[in-house]
């Protein structure tokens, strides 16, 4: 069964630095689209970046562009979203999240369509204070 798991939430000041994991099992991140999205509370589920599968290309929504950079490590099964200048309101629970099958339709702006994506991680929480 697939199962992502994230980690690496936390309480920090603005302008410090998190890093968040996200860990699969049953699949890799490799041969998978991928995108980590964000709720803040009483808000709706929004995207904030991620990657189609097998290229090299990251998008970022433009809230975090030069600020938010993910990556992968070297066995395809942990990508990771580094978080810097961190702002209130960044503050959300982050999840990851990837599609059963390939996103056929790939758009130059990267893959977020929240109903593109049918697996999900439990989420982790992310407060920046002021």
């Amino acid at each position: 069964a697939v199962q992502l798991v994230e980690s690496g939430g936390g309480s920090v000041q603005a302008g410090g630095s998190l890093t968040l994991s996200c860990t699969a099992s049953g699949f890799r991140f490799g041969d998978s689209d991928m995108a980590w999205f964000r709720q803040a509370p009483g808000k709706g589920r929004v995207w904030v970046a991620g990657f189609y599968a097998g290229t090299r290309s990251k998008f970022y929504d433009d809230s975090v562009r030069g600020r938010f950079t993910i990556t992968q490590d070297s066995t395809k099964t942990t990508v990771y979203l580094q978080m810097n200048d961190l702002k209130p309101e960044d503050t959300a629970m982050y999840y990851c999240a990837a599609p059963a099958v390939p996103i056929t339709t790939r758009s130059s702006c990267g893959p977020r369509l929240l109903t593109d994506f049918d697996y999900w991680g439990q989420g982790t929480q992310v407060t920046v204070s002021s």
